[in-house]
């Protein structure tokens, strides 16, 4: 464990950023922190260096990605189909099944170094999902946890319950890597193409489908500034703009 917890949190937003070069800056920044806590074993407490935290949000274009432990027949869609939708597909490196990113959607990446919070794995996911159960909650919805099933919900345990969140992380050395997927203005005729999160009898929803109504580009970004908020709130953390 840290002698000193830094609960600083470097923010970025990314726009419109390809999936792949997203993911290889999150495993740059991951490489970054571990490689810190690793020089830090072979050195005196006072001349150990902080570790850095870091939280992307982010909107890619059509893709799917696997999870390493998913299935690849929940990829319904062929190779032609979906050059067709103009969507590519990715195998990567958190844990869950298979999901949609794409626009309209607001995805968010945290790289925390969770010796600087807690070290709980259980406990960071539902972290996660409160933040995103928080920031439904200033819009007049009520999200929700599904026991069993990661994410954030509505309706859960009725036959109508679905899915507006989806999470997947990965952890080395209690560095967090991957996140959520919140759906906002999602066009949701692409989660047709998928067993979303590999499960069969649970649909997905959007905001712009709960709300009945697409959002404007100035409710999105304020969408943002909640999640930012509710995030330094549930993690105890400070969100500083990064510069790098």
């Amino acid at each position: 464990m840290n002698t000193y917890q830094n609960k600083v949190v470097a923010f970025e937003d990314l726009g419109v950023k390809e999936y792949q070069s997203s993911w290889e800056y999150q495993e740059k920044l991951m490489k970054d922190i571990i490689d810190t806590k690793v020089k830090n074993r072979d050195l005196p407490e006072e001349e150990r260096q902080t570790t850095s935290n870091h939280f992307l949000l982010v909107e890619h274009p059509h893709v799917y990605t696997l999870g390493k432990s998913g299935h690849e027949e929940n990829m319904l869609a062929g190779i032609d189909k979906l050059k067709e939708i103009e969507a590519t597909f990715v195998k990567v490196n958190r844990g869950g099944d298979i999901t949609y990113h794409g626009f309209g959607q607001i995805v968010g990446y945290p790289i925390l170094d969770l010796e600087n919070f807690f070290t709980d794995i259980h406990l960071y996911m539902r972290n996660l999902e409160e933040v995103i159960i928080r920031t439904m909650a200033e819009l007049g919805l009520k999200g929700e946890r599904s026991p069993g099933e990661t994410g954030v919900w509505l309706d859960v345990g009725k036959p109508y319950a679905r899915k507006i969140c989806a999470m997947g992380v990965k952890a080395s050395r209690w560095v967090t890597l991957h996140g959520f997927a919140f759906n906002v203005n999602t066009d949701m005729r692409y989660f047709e193409y998928i067993v979303p999160c590999g499960i069969k009898d649970k649909q997905v929803t959007s905001l712009k489908r709960e709300l009945e109504r697409e959002l404007t580009s100035e409710e999105v970004e304020n969408i943002k500034l909640k999640i930012k908020k509710h995030f330094a709130d549930v993690f105890g953390a400070e969100l500083v703009k990064n510069n790098i």
